[in-house]
């Protein structure tokens, strides 16, 4: 199976083609701060590199956060499109599991907090035990305050994650790769259409409804 991962819930915006078979990289490309009006660019270099083509693609891998809200709804966007076109498979992956599993990839050890920024001064926070035989989640994710990440570090704890350098300064700088999720694909067969993959999102969604109309004599 030949896999196209994408992952933009970060400012660095990656893509990785995998081919499941030997679960190498075949292809790949990324950019800072990217725009999905890049997208389709970046797509066709990771193609040539891999020597394949679009319809060569039998399932998308797509990072659904935490992170980037418009940066995971335009990856979900060009996934539902891809998928109205051609019969491809799809899969939604944390982010934050990325991040961890990309570590142990890296053979970085070790009981690691992973964090991502949240808005309105909040973070995203997993914890994880990380070693060559396991990936597990000890803390599961949830929204914390900025004070509950610097008083892990103030603890000597490790804390990682993308653009945390402004807040945390300590923290090691760590950001999802699509390559990873690739990988992570490979180990999971919850499959879904386009219409029911949604970005990892914590907060109760609230709206206001809107007053009646005003009847003007």
């Amino acid at each position: 199976m030949k896999i196209l991962a994408l992952e933009f819930s970060s400012s660095q915006r990656s893509f990785a083609i995998l081919d499941s078979e030997t679960n190498r990289v075949a292809g790949s490309a990324a950019e800072m701060g990217g725009r999905s009006t890049r997208a389709f660019a970046l797509i066709e270099q990771a193609l040539q590199k891999a020597n394949l083509t679009r319809e060569q693609i039998d399932c998308l891998a797509i990072g659904i956060g935490p992170g980037s809200y418009a940066g995971i709804r335009s990856a979900i966007a060009l996934a539902q499109g891809w998928q109205m076109a051609r019969d491809v498979k799809l899969i939604g992956l944390s982010s934050v599991e990325t991040i961890a599993s990309g570590l142990q990839h890296q053979r970085k050890f070790g009981r690691t907090n992973v964090v991502i920024d949240a808005q309105r001064n909040e973070f995203y926070l997993a914890t994880y035990e990380i070693s060559a035989s396991m990936l597990k989640e000890s803390e599961a994710l949830r929204i914390v305050s900025a004070d509950e990440i610097r008083s892990r570090i103030e603890a000597g704890q490790t804390v990682v994650g993308p653009e945390l350098e402004k807040w945390f300064p300590q923290a090691t700088l760590v950001y999802p790769e699509a390559g990873i999720t690739a990988r992570l694909a490979t180990m999971s067969k919850a499959f879904v259409s386009g219409d029911k993959i949604e970005p990892i999102y914590l907060r109760e969604t609230t709206f206001v409804k809107a007053p009646p109309s005003r009847i003007i004599p």
